[in-house]
């Protein structure tokens, strides 16, 4: 069997490059019409595919051309290909990077490791046996993954005779599972790996046929956008000392990188200017450094780095959060469980995490979700991730360099993802401190003298809960009871202080964080003035009432008021579930953002079977044990 090279030898001119993973079920014909598409792109060493042919006639089996790509002995006895193969070959349009993944799902981590780099997707399903849930699980995958670009090989249509109604209803029934996660496919190809057919040139077989051949449809995919056009993310691999230097070493994931550009360092919010760059075994210096590249910066101070932080400029910076949104596909032979801790790897830090909660779980066969506290193997699953302390970040859809994480059992790998942030705020200005010359001022009255005065214990009583739950209502009864005993008391609820205190504020996730931050600050000096001071908010995130607890300290009492979702719909009193469930609110807490309910709180009242009376009556209790030293209960 000759050798095509000739015939598509390509000319001389500028070409650029297109990274195409090809995936699909097993034996599909994936690694067969990987090894034809060489051979009619002439892009076969002299003499390969001679070699094939004698390996077969010794094992006394017709020619394979699976056995011109699968490099393993293994791969050659089972018919399954194990390990990606990185494939380079030119076409008269562009350079490829075709990199071949396993199709068995026991070799799934091998197939994400290979899809996660790729520009585009060639897609292999079999006309014989259709769309397999394999076909399906890829597809989720390469979704997950970010890739978008898309093009579908129907193989083997040789063996149903070049049916057309055949090919028709599995075209129509996979562009309609693509598009429920996302992905429009560029082209649906109708082909025979084995015979050559449509692969490079039209079939007289499939004259019903009037789209491009195979190679056509991938040489019109297009690569991705570079990588320095992005924000520059250069996470830090390690810090090294070379004679006086302290060298921050690591590879640019984005952007591009200058001597003399004043850089941030996240989530640590430190800053310095870039002295110089340092290359290895290059000649002359560095002035400048982009994506791709593996390089080290002295700074212009000596600033203190670790492993893990990610240096952006101060314009446009990664997000900062201990807690985000995953779409994880789930690897590990255990399931992964709610409450379970795992080692987070993100671009070069590690840190342990703890599944806060599965949100649902993914059928990939016909995208339906489910509810349920464990994912098994090989399962798809969006769940909610916390860290203790801050991670530097961006959602995917923004940066997959450092919007994809894995999980890690110990030193096993078992899970992988990409993060998003709906509903999550930003917390990097939270935690911003740009005050300088504060001094802090010495009361003259102590607390104790405030104290003695009013008869009780300053505190913030945070109420939290869903809207609809009834926290305002219980806040002004509790405010109303509590005054008629003597205390000194007073309400911060939503509408009273974004009239004044946050009127600048609007309900974006940022806002609503920064709205929480001032009343938790305002309500802590309520407290150390003495006061009773009752919160009604709904402060969904864990993340903004610790940071109420810690300005408040042991004066923060948590107490959630705890309603059925159902209950809180029913009761709407403003109308705000009704215009959420119909898309005119966006992240509306319980709807389409997040609630994270309190995991010890001082105390819980439910609301959806009590009466107020009985409700208000269980924190007056509290109230009084918690806060009085000196009054007895009236």
């Amino acid at each position: 069997m000759a050798s095509r090279r000739e015939r598509r030898k390509p000319e001389g001119k500028v070409r650029d490059h297109l990274s195409l993973v090809i995936v699909g079920h097993v034996d599909h014909g994936k690694s067969t019409l990987v090894g034809r598409l060489l051979h009619e792109t002439g892009s076969l060493p002299e003499g390969k595919v001679e070699a094939v042919e004698a390996m077969c006639r010794r094992r006394g089996m017709p020619f394979e051309w699976a056995f011109v790509t699968d490099a393993f002995q293994a791969e050659r006895d089972q018919g399954v290909t194990i390990d990606v193969s990185h494939i380079r070959f030119t076409t008269e349009a562009r350079h490829f990077l075709l990199l071949d993944a396993p199709g068995h799902r026991e070799f799934l981590k091998n197939m994400v490791t290979g899809a996660a780099s790729a520009d585009a997707a060639l897609l292999v399903i079999d006309a014989e046996e259709g769309v397999r849930e394999q076909s399906r699980r890829h597809g989720y995958l390469l979704s997950l993954i970010g890739v978008r670009q898309v093009v579908v090989a129907v193989n083997k249509m040789d063996l149903i005779g070049c049916d057309a109604q055949r090919y028709a209803s599995i075209e129509a029934g996979y562009r309609a599972y693509l598009a429920g996660i996302g992905i429009v496919p560029a082209h649906v190809v109708p082909v025979s790996a084995r015979t050559g057919a449509n692969l490079t040139a039209p079939t007289r077989d499939m004259s019903w046929y009037a789209g491009p051949t195979l190679l056509q449809a991938i040489e019109s995919l297009q690569p991705s956008p570079p990588l320095h056009d992005l924000p520059l993310r250069f996470p830090v691999q390690d810090v090294y000392k070379f004679d006086a230097r302290r060298i921050i070493a690591g590879r640019i994931e984005s952007g591009r990188l200058g001597v003399g550009d004043t850089v941030l360092f996240s989530p640590s919010n430190k800053t310095a200017k870039v002295k110089s760059i340092e290359g290895w075994h290059v000649p002359g210096p560095i002035f400048e450094a982009s994506a791709g590249q593996s390089i080290g910066v002295t700074l212009d101070d000596q600033t203190f780095i670790e492993r893990g932080e990610v240096i952006s400029h101060i314009l446009k910076p990664p997000m900062e959060t201990n807690v985000f949104h995953g779409r994880v596909f789930w690897l590990g032979d255990e399931p992964l469980r709610a409450g379970a801790r795992y080692t987070l790897k993100l671009h070069t830090l590690a840190t342990a995490v703890t599944v806060q909660e599965i949100e649902r779980v993914v059928d990939p066969t016909d995208l339906s979700t489910t509810k349920s506290d464990k994912v098994e193997r090989f399962a798809m699953a969006e769940v909610i991730l916390r860290a203790r302390a801050l991670l530097a970040l961006d959602p995917f859809l923004d940066n997959a360099a450092t919007g994809r994480f894995v999980l890690f059992d110990g030193y096993i790998p078992v899970g992988g993802g990409t993060i998003g942030m709906q509903g999550y705020p930003d917390q990097r200005e939270l935690v911003t401190v740009r005050s300088t010359n504060v001094t802090e001022v010495v009361h003259r009255v102590s607390h104790a003298a405030r104290e003695a005065r009013a008869g009780h214990r300053g505190a913030v009583i945070w109420l939290t809960g869903l809207s609809g739950a009834g926290k305002s209502t219980l806040a002004m009864e509790v405010e109303r009871r509590l005054f008629a005993k003597g205390y000194n008391v007073y309400v911060l609820d939503g509408d009273n202080v974004r009239r004044g205190l946050n009127a600048n504020l609007g309900f974006t996730a940022d806002d609503r964080a920064e709205n929480i931050r001032r009343v938790g600050e305002v309500a802590a000096l309520f407290a150390d003035a003495g006061f009773v001071c009752i919160t009604a908010f709904i402060s969904p995130y864990r993340t903004d009432r610790e940071r109420a607890r810690r300005a408040a300290m042991e004066k923060f009492h948590e107490i959630y008021v705890d309603a059925d979702l159902a209950i809180c719909e029913q009761r709407d009193p403003k109308g705000l579930y009704a215009r959420a469930r119909a898309g005119e609110i966006k992240d509306f807490t319980g709807i389409s953002a997040p609630y994270e309910a309190p995991e010890t709180p001082e105390l819980a009242v439910r609301t959806s079977d009590r009466g107020v009376d009985e409700c208000v009556g269980d924190i007056i209790a509290y109230v009084e044990r918690a806060l009085s030293f000196s009054r007895t209960s009236e």
